[in-house]
């Protein structure tokens, strides 16, 4: 019964590549199974109690792990998989929203693989297959998709696998990486498909704080948008059993997908790219800070990964540019916040993409302004704890106002207390912020719970939050990782915030984030200076224009103009000119 037992498993194990080292039996890499077989059923007889079926098995196991297995998936198989992968709808073609909020004609579900078994093994084999080169003793896979997958491709080649906690919690051992690893041993990264790279970075931080060395990363699907580059600049080197041409190609061939589509999609890949070209060669031959990823690699290494990212960074996008302006109707169709959406129309219909801070020191000074300037702008944003009193009439009346002349509200709260607290400041107190205005800010200085708490509040009456992912300030420390995690929790509740208080989406590194979401900067004057409390200016055409804005926020070049009307007219001109001359640009 016990040999029965093992004749079916012994065929269908496999090894762990390049991970003897951990069992001790470097020296048998050349045995056959029989011999392996033979080996283990000796081992076992040398046991007191020959009868344990568990010590067997754990013999057999431990000597079948070293036998080196090539996994070789010829063409005709990697055809089939893609055929089964579009039969089981893990690929799609149509109109679908991303997480980042960007419409796509190709939306990619490999959750669904782990309702498949036949699949799941299959993706396992042709991810393995491509690591002929690849040297490592431990693998992780990124959560939540790619688990089941690195689960698969451990059992089946007897690699040990980690995991990453994405919410590392407060009690018991506190652990980002669960399992068991030695600091130094080198792990591979086992991804479900690549994007951007942004996921896969995530996990390379938190294994590398525990000494493990990440150089390989592999994929069932790069989307060639970029993430090749990024890891590339980083170090690592990305195996991917499939590109989204090739999947494409294959579609195309056997009629399940047409040419227009493909070309739509190939269209999508270029028109968004996630890394500027250029800068992925430029970071992988400079030099690295002690103790990163890329100061861990030697010069061939470097030059491989200089190579790759020059390789990644031929997408045909036009050389030295990041995105194409896209209008403010289209995109209304981006934007998953009601106030969003509504803010978006307003600027397409008024032709006007200004907002004035009425910072003033009275109630009907506030009002008076923006019964003024109401006709020439798309938001008036206000800063009522300025005032010595307010009650819910004042609140009406500037409603009325917004009513009146079709603009909306915005209270430069500029909230940044832990989500309890502010879920009070938000809907209650004397003011009852939410009541009547339709947009305010927070900073995300306590994490993502603030977001959670003022969504409790304005979430269900249909408002919208802006981060302050920068500031205009000379010396401002929003900037750096710091704005890039702006992006990040805003990218991942786009239901709620709307966009971003920021200064040059155009420029960061890792693109302006998602269409629908609406870029805001303050400091716009018509002419470039600054103040002596250290503010700066811009001007409409560099706001919009260079920097990659979406409204400019004006303050005191209308409000302290002798006609603030008229002020307004002329920013609302120059803003729209502005907007009209990036149209359809590429903004670097």
């Amino acid at each position: 019964m016990l040999s029965s037992c093992l004749d079916q498993i012994i065929p269908v194990a496999r090894p762990a590549r390049h991970s003897t080292r951990d069992h001790g039996l470097s020296s048998r890499r050349g045995f056959s199974v029989n011999q392996i077989w033979s080996g283990a059923r000796q081992t076992a007889h040398r046991q007191h109690d020959i009868g344990s079926d568990t010590r067997l098995l754990r013999a057999a196991s431990a000597t079948v792990t070293a036998q080196p297995r090539e996994t070789r998936i010829t063409a005709s198989k990697m055809e089939e998989l893609v055929l089964r992968l579009h039969e089981i709808e893990a690929v799609k073609f149509g109109e679908f929203k991303l997480k980042s909020g960007i419409m796509s004609p190709v939306y990619i579900d490999l959750r669904v693989i782990v309702s498949y078994p036949d699949v799941l093994r299959q993706v396992s084999e042709v991810m393995w297959s491509k690591l002929s080169d690849a040297s490592f003793e431990v693998m992780c896979g990124v959560p939540y998709t790619a688990l089941p997958i690195a689960t698969c491709m451990s059992l089946l080649h007897g690699t040990p696998m980690l995991m990453r906690r994405k919410e590392v919690k407060d009690y018991g051992t506190k652990k980002a990486i669960e399992g068991a690893f030695k600091p130094g041993q080198t792990c591979l990264i086992v991804e479900d498909l690549v994007t951007s790279g942004a996921s896969v970075m995530e996990t390379v931080e938190p294994l590398e704080k525990e000494g493990l060395k990440v150089t390989d990363v592999v994929v069932l699907i790069d989307r060639e948008q970029g993430g090749s580059a990024r890891m590339a600049s980083n170090g690592l080197k990305l195996y991917s059993a499939f590109t989204l041409s090739f999947i494409l190609e294959v579609l195309v061939k056997h009629s399940l997908v047409n040419s227009q589509v493909a070309a739509s999609v190939k269209s999508f890949i270029a028109a968004n790219q996630t890394f500027k070209q250029g800068d992925a060669a430029t970071k992988a031959s400079a030099d690295a800070p002690a103790g990163s990823t890329s100061a861990a690699v030697g010069p061939e290494a470097a030059a491989a990964a200089k190579a790759a990212a020059e390789a990644a960074c031929a997408a045909p996008m036009p050389p030295s540019y990041t995105y194409k302006r896209i209008s403010y109707e289209d995109r209304k169709r981006y934007s998953r916040n009601k106030t969003g959406r509504k803010l978006l129309d307003i600027i397409a219909r008024k032709k006007s993409n200004l907002a004035v801070a009425a910072d003033v020191a009275t109630i009907e000074e506030m009002l008076r302004i923006a019964d003024q300037v109401g006709p020439h702008i798309c938001l008036f944003k206000t800063h009522v704890d300025i005032f010595d009193h307010w009650d819910t009439s004042v609140a009406e009346k500037l409603q009325q106002l917004a009513d009146q002349h079709d603009f909306l509200i915005f209270e430069d709260r500029k909230f940044a207390d832990i989500g309890n607290t502010v879920v009070s400041q938000y809907g209650s107190g004397i003011y009852k912020i939410a009541d009547w205005s339709d947009v305010t800010n927070a900073h995300v200085i306590p994490g993502p719970g603030i977001i959670d708490g003022l969504k409790s509040v304005g979430f269900p009456k249909g408002r919208g939050l802006l981060l302050l992912a920068e500031m205009s300030t000379k010396g401002t420390l929003a900037s750096g990782q710091y704005t890039e995690a702006n992006v990040k929790m805003a990218e991942a509740n786009q239901d709620f915030v709307m966009g971003f208080i920021s200064m040059t989406p155009a420029k960061w590194a890792w693109g302006p984030g998602a269409p629908g979401l609406i870029h805001m900067t303050p400091g716009v004057q018509l002419a470039v200076g600054g103040d002596a409390m250290g503010q700066q200016y811009n001007t409409p055409e560099a706001v919009i224009g260079e920097n990659g804005s979406d409204v400019i926020i004006v303050g005191r070049g209308i409000i302290k103009a002798s006609d603030p009307a008229k002020a307004a007219a002329e920013y609302q001109s120059a803003g729209w000119q502005a907007y009209q001359d990036s149209l359809n640009q590429y903004v670097q």
